[in-house]
Protein backbone atom coordinates (compact mmCIF):
# COMPACT_ATOMS: atom_id res chain seq x y z
CA UNK A 1 0.00 0.00 0.00
CA UNK A 2 1.40 3.35 -0.65
CA UNK A 3 2.06 5.77 2.16
CA UNK A 4 0.36 8.68 2.63
CA UNK A 5 1.80 11.71 1.11
CA UNK A 6 1.75 14.90 4.09
CA UNK A 7 0.65 18.22 2.55
CA UNK A 8 1.67 20.34 5.22
CA UNK A 9 0.61 24.21 5.87
CA UNK A 10 1.82 26.59 8.12
CA UNK A 11 -0.13 29.33 10.02
CA UNK A 12 2.63 31.22 11.80
CA UNK A 13 6.09 32.34 9.97
CA UNK A 14 8.01 33.28 13.15
CA UNK A 15 11.04 31.85 15.07
CA UNK A 16 9.41 28.79 15.90
CA UNK A 17 7.93 28.07 12.54
CA UNK A 18 11.73 28.11 11.59
CA UNK A 19 12.62 25.09 14.00
CA UNK A 20 9.21 23.13 12.87
CA UNK A 21 10.65 23.06 9.02
CA UNK A 22 13.82 22.12 9.86
CA UNK A 23 12.76 19.34 11.32
CA UNK A 24 10.20 18.43 8.84
CA UNK A 25 13.08 18.47 6.53
CA UNK A 26 15.27 16.48 8.05
CA UNK A 27 12.88 13.46 8.90
CA UNK A 28 14.18 11.67 5.83
CA UNK A 29 17.62 11.69 7.03
CA UNK A 30 16.81 10.47 10.21
CA UNK A 31 13.99 7.39 9.77
CA UNK A 32 13.78 5.22 6.61
CA UNK A 33 10.18 5.12 7.31
CA UNK A 34 9.62 8.78 6.83
CA UNK A 35 6.74 10.21 5.02
CA UNK A 36 6.82 12.04 1.61
CA UNK A 37 6.63 15.58 3.02
CA UNK A 38 4.84 18.62 0.86
CA UNK A 39 5.80 21.83 2.11
CA UNK A 40 3.07 23.44 0.36
CA UNK A 41 1.86 26.83 1.78
CA UNK A 42 2.68 29.41 4.98
CA UNK A 43 0.05 32.26 6.41
CA UNK A 44 1.10 34.98 8.39
CA UNK A 45 -0.66 38.11 9.08
CA UNK A 46 2.17 39.95 7.23
CA UNK A 47 2.43 39.40 3.38
CA UNK A 48 6.04 40.34 3.07
CA UNK A 49 7.11 37.53 6.15
CA UNK A 50 4.77 34.86 4.94
CA UNK A 51 6.51 35.22 1.21
CA UNK A 52 10.16 35.42 2.44
CA UNK A 53 9.19 32.39 5.13
CA UNK A 54 7.89 30.21 1.88
CA UNK A 55 11.04 31.21 -0.63
CA UNK A 56 13.59 31.01 2.18
CA UNK A 57 12.28 27.30 3.06
CA UNK A 58 10.67 26.10 0.36
CA UNK A 59 6.78 26.37 0.48
CA UNK A 60 4.59 26.62 -2.75
CA UNK A 61 3.09 29.31 -2.31
CA UNK A 62 1.92 32.24 0.45
CA UNK A 63 -1.55 33.05 1.58
CA UNK A 64 -3.82 35.11 4.18
CA UNK A 65 -5.73 33.31 6.15
CA UNK A 66 -8.89 33.24 4.32
CA UNK A 67 -7.34 31.14 1.75
CA UNK A 68 -5.22 28.95 3.53
CA UNK A 69 -8.67 27.72 5.35
CA UNK A 70 -10.35 27.22 2.06
CA UNK A 71 -6.96 25.37 0.42
CA UNK A 72 -8.44 21.46 -0.08
CA UNK A 73 -5.11 20.31 -1.22
CA UNK A 74 -3.26 20.67 2.54
CA UNK A 75 -3.79 17.24 4.72
CA UNK A 76 -2.06 18.67 7.86
CA UNK A 77 -1.32 21.88 9.77
CA UNK A 78 1.20 23.15 12.05
CA UNK A 79 -0.30 26.12 14.24
CA UNK A 80 2.76 28.25 14.95
CA UNK A 81 0.65 31.69 15.33
CA UNK A 82 0.73 34.02 18.56
CA UNK A 83 -0.42 32.32 21.77
CA UNK A 84 -3.80 34.70 21.86
CA UNK A 85 -4.43 33.58 18.33
CA UNK A 86 -3.93 29.86 18.60
CA UNK A 87 -7.97 29.01 19.56
CA UNK A 88 -9.40 30.88 16.57
CA UNK A 89 -7.16 29.01 14.31
CA UNK A 90 -7.43 25.71 15.46
CA UNK A 91 -11.34 26.72 15.20
CA UNK A 92 -11.05 27.23 11.87
CA UNK A 93 -8.34 24.66 10.80
CA UNK A 94 -10.50 21.44 12.17
CA UNK A 95 -13.49 23.31 9.99
CA UNK A 96 -11.54 22.46 6.96
CA UNK A 97 -12.66 18.78 5.88
CA UNK A 98 -9.33 17.67 4.83
CA UNK A 99 -7.36 18.45 7.17
CA UNK A 100 -6.51 15.03 8.99
CA UNK A 101 -3.35 16.05 11.74
CA UNK A 102 -2.97 19.49 13.46
CA UNK A 103 0.39 20.13 15.36
CA UNK A 104 -0.62 22.79 17.88
CA UNK A 105 2.02 25.37 19.74
CA UNK A 106 1.66 25.49 23.36
CA UNK A 107 -0.47 27.16 24.86
CA UNK A 108 -3.32 25.40 23.72
CA UNK A 109 -5.29 28.77 23.90
CA UNK A 110 -5.81 31.62 26.26
CA UNK A 111 -8.49 31.87 29.20
CA UNK A 112 -11.09 29.70 30.25
CA UNK A 113 -14.15 30.14 27.77
CA UNK A 114 -11.88 28.97 24.61
CA UNK A 115 -10.80 25.54 26.78
CA UNK A 116 -14.12 25.05 27.00
CA UNK A 117 -14.88 25.38 23.51
CA UNK A 118 -11.98 23.55 21.99
CA UNK A 119 -13.34 20.58 24.34
CA UNK A 120 -16.74 21.00 22.29
CA UNK A 121 -14.45 20.73 19.26
CA UNK A 122 -12.67 17.65 19.36
CA UNK A 123 -16.00 15.91 20.66
CA UNK A 124 -17.22 17.11 17.11
CA UNK A 125 -13.96 16.17 15.16
CA UNK A 126 -13.01 13.24 17.25
CA UNK A 127 -10.91 12.01 14.14
CA UNK A 128 -8.90 14.60 13.37
CA UNK A 129 -5.35 14.08 15.30
CA UNK A 130 -3.79 16.97 17.34
CA UNK A 131 -0.53 16.91 19.02
CA UNK A 132 0.60 19.38 21.07
CA UNK A 133 3.64 21.07 20.98
CA UNK A 134 5.37 20.23 24.46
CA UNK A 135 8.83 18.88 22.98
CA UNK A 136 10.40 18.23 26.63
CA UNK A 137 8.24 15.17 26.61
CA UNK A 138 10.33 13.51 23.13
CA UNK A 139 14.21 14.72 24.64
CA UNK A 140 16.29 11.48 25.09
CA UNK A 141 16.96 11.60 28.75
CA UNK A 142 13.20 12.52 29.46
CA UNK A 143 12.25 9.78 27.39
CA UNK A 144 14.94 7.29 29.54
CA UNK A 145 13.80 8.86 32.78
CA UNK A 146 10.19 8.37 32.05
CA UNK A 147 10.66 4.62 31.45
CA UNK A 148 12.58 4.17 34.48
CA UNK A 149 9.44 5.92 36.25
CA UNK A 150 7.33 3.49 34.69
CA UNK A 151 9.10 0.67 35.71
CA UNK A 152 8.19 1.17 39.54
CA UNK A 153 11.50 0.62 41.00
CA UNK A 154 11.16 3.45 43.20
CA UNK A 155 7.63 3.15 44.10
CA UNK A 156 4.54 5.61 45.09
CA UNK A 157 5.26 9.49 44.96
CA UNK A 158 6.27 11.67 47.83
CA UNK A 159 6.97 15.04 46.69
CA UNK A 160 9.00 16.99 43.91
CA UNK A 161 10.46 20.12 42.88
CA UNK A 162 10.88 21.52 39.64
CA UNK A 163 12.66 24.76 38.03
CA UNK A 164 12.50 25.89 34.70
CA UNK A 165 14.70 29.44 34.87
CA UNK A 166 15.46 32.33 32.13
CA UNK A 167 17.92 35.13 32.87
CA UNK A 168 16.89 37.58 29.59
CA UNK A 169 13.68 39.45 30.81
CA UNK A 170 15.90 41.09 33.34
CA UNK A 171 17.05 43.42 30.31
CA UNK A 172 14.79 46.07 29.23
CA UNK A 173 15.71 45.59 25.36
CA UNK A 174 14.94 42.18 25.55
CA UNK A 175 11.86 43.15 27.31
CA UNK A 176 10.77 45.38 24.54
CA UNK A 177 11.34 42.67 21.44
CA UNK A 178 8.72 40.98 23.44
CA UNK A 179 5.96 42.95 24.53
CA UNK A 180 3.66 40.32 23.20
CA UNK A 181 4.69 38.10 25.91
CA UNK A 182 3.99 40.16 28.55
CA UNK A 183 0.57 39.91 28.65
CA UNK A 184 -1.80 39.04 31.44
CA UNK A 185 -2.10 35.40 32.55
CA UNK A 186 -2.72 32.66 31.15
CA UNK A 187 -1.95 34.32 27.61
CA UNK A 188 1.41 35.21 28.92
CA UNK A 189 4.06 35.20 31.53
CA UNK A 190 6.56 32.86 32.72
CA UNK A 191 3.96 29.94 33.94
CA UNK A 192 2.47 30.12 30.71
CA UNK A 193 5.20 29.96 28.73
CA UNK A 194 8.06 28.24 30.80
CA UNK A 195 6.26 26.64 33.33
CA UNK A 196 3.60 24.67 31.28
CA UNK A 197 7.10 22.40 29.84
CA UNK A 198 7.18 21.66 33.61
CA UNK A 199 3.38 21.18 33.64
CA UNK A 200 3.26 18.70 30.82
CA UNK A 201 6.21 16.74 32.42
CA UNK A 202 4.61 16.62 35.29
CA UNK A 203 1.32 15.29 34.50
CA UNK A 204 2.78 12.95 32.18
CA UNK A 205 4.64 11.33 35.15
CA UNK A 206 1.62 12.00 37.80
CA UNK A 207 -1.11 11.79 35.75
CA UNK A 208 -4.36 13.81 35.38
CA UNK A 209 -5.42 14.36 39.07
CA UNK A 210 -2.83 17.17 40.26
CA UNK A 211 -4.29 20.06 41.63
CA UNK A 212 -2.80 23.83 43.25
CA UNK A 213 -3.43 25.00 45.84
CA UNK A 214 -1.48 28.22 46.06
CA UNK A 215 0.60 30.66 44.00
CA UNK A 216 3.06 33.14 44.52
CA UNK A 217 4.80 35.87 41.80
CA UNK A 218 7.44 38.30 42.56
CA UNK A 219 9.45 40.66 40.17
CA UNK A 220 8.67 44.43 39.43
CA UNK A 221 9.04 46.27 36.14
CA UNK A 222 7.33 49.31 35.59
CA UNK A 223 7.16 48.84 31.45
CA UNK A 224 5.89 45.06 32.52
CA UNK A 225 2.11 44.95 33.54
CA UNK A 226 1.43 43.46 37.36
CA UNK A 227 -0.83 40.65 36.02
CA UNK A 228 2.30 39.06 33.84
CA UNK A 229 4.48 36.87 36.17
CA UNK A 230 7.89 37.50 35.82
CA UNK A 231 8.58 34.48 38.33
CA UNK A 232 5.61 32.48 39.59
CA UNK A 233 5.63 29.67 42.13
CA UNK A 234 3.37 27.29 42.50
CA UNK A 235 2.22 24.33 44.97
CA UNK A 236 0.50 21.12 44.17
CA UNK A 237 -0.97 18.29 45.23
CA UNK A 238 -1.78 14.82 43.83
CA UNK A 239 -5.12 13.67 44.54
CA UNK A 240 -4.44 9.81 43.51
CA UNK A 241 -1.31 9.86 45.42
CA UNK A 242 -0.88 12.44 48.10
CA UNK A 243 2.14 13.54 46.70
CA UNK A 244 2.71 16.99 46.98
CA UNK A 245 5.57 19.60 45.75
CA UNK A 246 6.63 23.15 43.82
CA UNK A 247 7.01 24.13 40.15
CA UNK A 248 8.28 27.53 39.29
CA UNK A 249 9.29 29.26 36.16
CA UNK A 250 11.24 32.28 35.79
CA UNK A 251 12.04 34.97 32.92
CA UNK A 252 14.09 36.90 35.88
CA UNK A 253 16.54 34.53 37.60
CA UNK A 254 20.03 36.04 37.05
CA UNK A 255 22.81 33.36 35.72
CA UNK A 256 20.30 30.94 34.92
CA UNK A 257 20.48 30.84 30.53
CA UNK A 258 18.10 27.50 30.00
CA UNK A 259 18.18 25.95 33.45
CA UNK A 260 15.52 23.38 34.10
CA UNK A 261 15.87 21.06 37.07
CA UNK A 262 13.26 17.82 37.87
CA UNK A 263 13.39 16.01 41.22
CA UNK A 264 10.79 13.58 42.43
CA UNK A 265 10.78 11.52 45.45
CA UNK A 266 8.95 8.53 46.35
CA UNK A 267 8.86 6.09 48.61
CA UNK A 268 11.44 3.32 47.01
CA UNK A 269 13.83 6.14 45.92
CA UNK A 270 14.64 9.07 43.80
CA UNK A 271 14.83 10.69 40.22
CA UNK A 272 16.55 13.79 39.22
CA UNK A 273 17.37 15.49 35.96
CA UNK A 274 19.22 18.70 35.59
CA UNK A 275 19.76 20.73 31.90
CA UNK A 276 23.32 21.13 33.52
CA UNK A 277 24.10 17.42 32.88
CA UNK A 278 21.38 17.34 29.65
CA UNK A 279 22.54 13.54 28.62
CA UNK A 280 21.97 11.86 31.90
CA UNK A 281 19.90 11.52 34.93
CA UNK A 282 20.33 10.10 38.15
CA UNK A 283 18.49 7.49 40.53
CA UNK A 284 18.35 6.48 43.83
CA UNK A 285 16.83 3.17 45.38
CA UNK A 286 16.43 2.35 48.91
CA UNK A 287 17.95 -0.92 48.06
CA UNK A 288 21.02 -0.31 46.99
CA UNK A 289 21.94 2.98 49.38
CA UNK A 290 23.21 4.85 46.46
CA UNK A 291 22.58 7.25 43.62
CA UNK A 292 23.55 5.98 39.80
CA UNK A 293 23.89 7.85 36.48
CA UNK A 294 21.96 6.12 33.65
CA UNK A 295 23.40 8.08 30.31
CA UNK A 296 20.81 8.56 27.36
CA UNK A 297 22.23 8.77 24.04
CA UNK A 298 19.66 8.99 20.64
CA UNK A 299 17.47 6.49 21.44
CA UNK A 300 14.53 6.84 19.43
CA UNK A 301 12.95 4.25 17.73
CA UNK A 302 13.40 3.21 15.25
CA UNK A 303 16.91 3.18 15.35
CA UNK A 304 19.33 4.06 12.56
CA UNK A 305 22.70 4.98 11.69
CA UNK A 306 21.84 8.83 11.66
CA UNK A 307 22.79 9.77 14.40
CA UNK A 308 24.38 6.94 16.07
CA UNK A 309 22.58 5.67 19.13
CA UNK A 310 25.45 6.67 21.62
CA UNK A 311 25.56 10.28 20.29
CA UNK A 312 24.23 13.33 22.37
CA UNK A 313 20.81 14.53 21.43
CA UNK A 314 19.94 17.88 21.83
CA UNK A 315 16.69 19.76 21.66
CA UNK A 316 15.89 19.78 17.70
CA UNK A 317 16.56 16.02 17.57
CA UNK A 318 13.45 15.95 20.35
CA UNK A 319 11.23 18.28 18.12
CA UNK A 320 11.88 15.79 15.10
CA UNK A 321 11.27 12.79 16.55
CA UNK A 322 7.89 14.51 17.85
CA UNK A 323 7.50 15.38 14.00
CA UNK A 324 7.94 11.62 13.55
CA UNK A 325 5.25 10.57 15.87
CA UNK A 326 2.74 13.15 14.93
CA UNK A 327 2.89 11.90 11.67
CA UNK A 328 3.52 8.29 11.54
CA UNK A 329 2.71 6.87 14.95
CA UNK A 330 5.30 4.58 14.68
CA UNK A 331 6.77 4.62 18.41
CA UNK A 332 3.81 3.28 20.38
CA UNK A 333 5.85 3.72 23.56
CA UNK A 334 5.83 7.25 23.54
CA UNK A 335 3.88 9.44 25.97
CA UNK A 336 2.17 11.42 23.14
CA UNK A 337 1.07 14.93 24.09
CA UNK A 338 -2.41 15.31 22.54
CA UNK A 339 -4.97 17.72 22.88
CA UNK A 340 -6.28 16.24 26.13
CA UNK A 341 -3.12 16.83 27.28
CA UNK A 342 -2.77 20.22 26.58
CA UNK A 343 -6.02 20.80 27.77
CA UNK A 344 -4.73 19.64 30.95
CA UNK A 345 -1.84 21.63 31.08
CA UNK A 346 -3.72 24.57 29.88
CA UNK A 347 -6.60 23.96 33.43
CA UNK A 348 -3.46 24.17 36.17
CA UNK A 349 -1.60 27.17 33.95
CA UNK A 350 -5.25 28.69 33.84
CA UNK A 351 -5.66 28.02 37.32
CA UNK A 352 -2.35 29.60 38.41
CA UNK A 353 -3.72 32.89 37.18
CA UNK A 354 -6.31 32.82 39.24
CA UNK A 355 -3.91 32.48 42.49
CA UNK A 356 -1.54 34.79 41.35
CA UNK A 357 -4.76 37.05 41.33
CA UNK A 358 -5.66 36.35 44.68
CA UNK A 359 -2.23 36.72 46.19
CA UNK A 360 -1.54 40.44 44.27
CA UNK A 361 -4.50 41.42 46.30
CA UNK A 362 -3.04 40.19 49.39
CA UNK A 363 0.60 42.20 48.92
CA UNK A 364 -1.49 45.32 47.21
Amino acid sequence: MDQEKIVVGFIGAGGIARSHAYSLNSLKYFYNDAPVIEMEAVCSAKKESRKSFADSYGFSKHLDINDFVSDKSLNTVFILSPNKAHYEHLKAVMGMPDVKRIYLEKPVCSNLDEEKAISGLIKNHPDTKIQVGFQFLFAATIREMFGFWKSGKIGKPVHFDLKYYHSDYLRKEYRDKRASRLTAAPDGGAMADLGSHSISLLIAFLGNNLKITSAMQSGNFIDVPSDSDLFSLISLYDESSGAVGTLSASRISSGTGDHFLFELYAELGALRYSSASPDSFEYFTEESGRWSKQVGGSNFKPFTSFPSGHVPAGWLRSMIHAHYVFLTGNDQNEFVPDIKHGLEVQRLVTQTAEHLAAFRKLVV
